[in-house]
């Protein structure tokens, strides 16, 4: 009935998806298996992609020839680059989604791909032989046979929905839970751990007054997320802010007694950076309100996300409270919040292809690894799936270093030191966030994926090379063009610059605080008729070049001076055990966790720099 799969991908989650098309753009043949075909790429939370960081993963994603930036972009119905007021290395792409047309655009991409096939059904245990995975067992009964598998189980393994003092089980609401796959990889040594999130209610937007909420609309000029040409953003929809109240906080108290969260039924941590609104006025009690975004569902329907008021209370508390909201009168709630708590995989366990070191041919993604987030997710599944083909070709796997993407420090940061909460990323976690910017994906990592041998990527590889040779004729050009001191004195008296008394070049004056391109070519007809040429993202990318050049060579020199670490490469057999000099705990973390480079050994928690001298002198270095 089945053939021989090259890699099976198990979960059609954010990881799932772009590990199915990561491993069939690679030219694998790969079986997508599901509990339920009609929630593929279920965005299972919040309505929207991207964010501080996020936002970041989302287009690096993208560079490298994944779907969720398309995916983003054709069902966006709000766009919004957060942080603008800040430095490049920090602005950050968001965008609200029609949550069923996100869903739907994703499927469709997914079955128009000739090398990926699905299958409905639950997967309850993998076929070992000889320490390496052959295949699946699903609950039907029905072995499929693989050479690599790829889980991403998301919240599903053993899931429990928590509502005050209701347990349910369950991965998501009205879908059950995954069972036996936790139990045999626990038989054959693996470290399992339980984690929990939450979801708040859905309410009924015709029953919200927005008129008492501040309205949050999108941007004027919209971008997208894809560097691939994509439909552009007409008729955003409005997002909207309103607060909590002492009168709320009081009411959601009155449930504590009734809190899975306080007394002790949940036992798995939470998002730290995402926590619940009973966690949120426990935590912060000084504080007499707090935020929340009214966020609609899609255009074709009245559904609203209430971001903010993420919930596990009973759910007459959660409606008593909730109806006391600015806006929130006369509400009706279509569903009320929960907490959900579910396995994962502490991913010490990996290597940085996301492959585990008991079982070859096997590679976790997604929240199985401990981590929260869609883009997280993504992009685990995405490296996954290209490591799965590459293990099944017998080729090396595909690594991104830390300075080369945010992709890599999340997987370092997950592999090297672990996560014992779920794991978020943010542009402080990345020491090379002025390198990795939400604007140069492309030039960093489309050339990575033509070199890997990704397919269809020969438009998206000219656009980067294009980009690339019209940023540097535009600085050329503003190296030589003269603006006189009757054109642009009037603007730098306007923007309390010093101005000039004689021409000079137009570079300089872009290179002053609080000058923009925008602004100089604004009075300069023959820059702007020269810029007018070129593509906008060409035009940023030279003004973001020449405005941060310095800090660019800085960091690069940090690079440089760490990349050294990086390229000392440590055998996955290296017999830590046997070097006594090393200290007994880098010895135990060292043989565990099996790092790949030197550079990686240096951020073992407990890997002291007196173990890597160690080690720099057993490598003869």
């Amino acid at each position: 009935m089945f053939q021989t799969y090259d890699v099976i991908v198990v979960g059609a989650g954010h990881a799932g998806c772009e590990a199915a098309v990561a491993a069939a753009n690679m030219g694998s043949k790969v079986l997508l298996v599901t509990m339920n075909m009609q929630t593929i790429a279920q965005m299972s939370c919040n309505p929207a992609m991207g964010g501080v960081a996020k936002g970041q993963i989302v287009r690096e994603i993208d560079a490298l020839g994944g779907y969720s930036g398309i995916v983003t972009d054709e069902s966006a119905v709000q766009f919004r680059m957060l942080n603008l007021s800040k430095g490049p290395a920090m602005w950050s792409p968001r965008a609200q989604s029609d949550r069923m047309q996100f869903a739907q655009k994703w499927r469709m991409m997914l079955e128009d791909h000739p090398n990926i096939d699905f299958w409905q059904d639950m997967v309850k245990e993998l076929i070992v032989e000889d320490n390496r995975v052959k295949g699946v067992v699903t609950g039907m009964g029905l072995s499929i046979n693989s050479k690599s598998v790829v889980l991403t189980n998301g919240t599903f393994l053993n899931g429990i929905i928590h509502i005050g003092e209701k347990q349910i089980g369950g991965g998501r609401s009205g879908e059950s839970a995954a069972k036996g796959i936790t139990e045999q990889l626990v038989s054959l040594g693996f470290e399992a751990g339980r984690m929990k999130t939450g979801t708040p209610p859905r309410v009924d937007g015709r029953t919200l007054n927005y008129e008492a909420m501040e309205i949050q609309p999108g941007d004027e000029n919209p971008s997208r997320f894809s560097y691939t040409e994509t439909s552009p953003l007409v008729n955003q929809l409005p997002c909207h802010i309103t607060y909590t109240s002492q009168e709320v906080h009081d009411i959601l108290r009155t449930g504590f007694d009734r809190s899975p969260m306080f007394n002790g039924r949940i036992r798995g941590l939470g998002p730290r950076y995402c926590p619940s609104i009973e966690d949120k006025i426990d935590r912060f009690s000084d504080k007499d309100r707090h935020q929340l975004f009214v966020e609609p569902e899609g255009r074709t329907t009245c559904e609203v996300y209430v971001n903010g008021f993420s919930s596990s209370l009973p759910e007459d508390v959660q409606y008593k409270a909730i109806s006391k909201i600015a806006g929130f009168e006369k509400v009706k709630m279509f569903r009320p919040g929960y907490a959900i708590e579910y396995d994962f995989f502490p991913p010490t366990q990996l290597s940085l292809s996301l492959e585990t070191h008991l079982l070859k041919g096997l590679f976790f993604a997604g929240q199985i690894n401990g981590t929260t987030g869609y883009e997280e997710a993504a992009s685990q599944g995405l490296m996954a799936g290209i490591n799965a083909h590459l293990s099944v070709v017998e080729k090396d796997p595909f690594i991104l270093k830390r300075s080369d993407a945010y992709i890599g420090v999340l997987i370092d940061d997950l592999v090297t030191k672990g996560t014992q909460e779920p794991y978020r990323m943010f542009t402080s976690r990345a020491e090379y966030r002025v390198l990795l910017r939400q604007d140069n994906a492309d030039i960093r990592l489309t050339p990575l994926a033509v070199e890997l041998g990704m397919n269809y990527m020969d438009d998206r590889i000219k656009k980067v090379e294009d980009k690339v040779a019209d940023a540097k004729k535009i600085t050329r050009f503003l190296n030589e063009c003269s603006v006189e001191p009757d054109q642009i004195n009037g603007l730098l008296e306007e923007k309390g610059s010093m101005p000039i008394k004689q021409k000079v070049k137009a570079q300089g004056i872009i290179l002053r605080p609080n000058i923009s391109i925008a602004d100089v070519r604004s009075v300069v007809p023959g820059l702007n008729e020269f810029l007018s040429n070129y593509k906008a993202e060409a035009v940023e990318q030279a003004e973001i070049n020449m405005k941060y050049a310095g800090y660019m060579a800085k960091e690069q020199e940090m690079v440089d001076k760490m990349s050294r670490l990086e390229m000392l490469k440590l055998s996955e057999s290296f017999a830590y055990h046997s070097l006594t000099s090393l200290s007994a705990e880098a010895r135990e973390k060292l043989t565990r966790m099996k790092p790949m480079t030197i550079g990686q050994a240096s951020r073992i928690s407990g890997v002291s720099p007196a173990d890597i001298s160690v080690l720099l002198i057993h490598l003869g270095r």
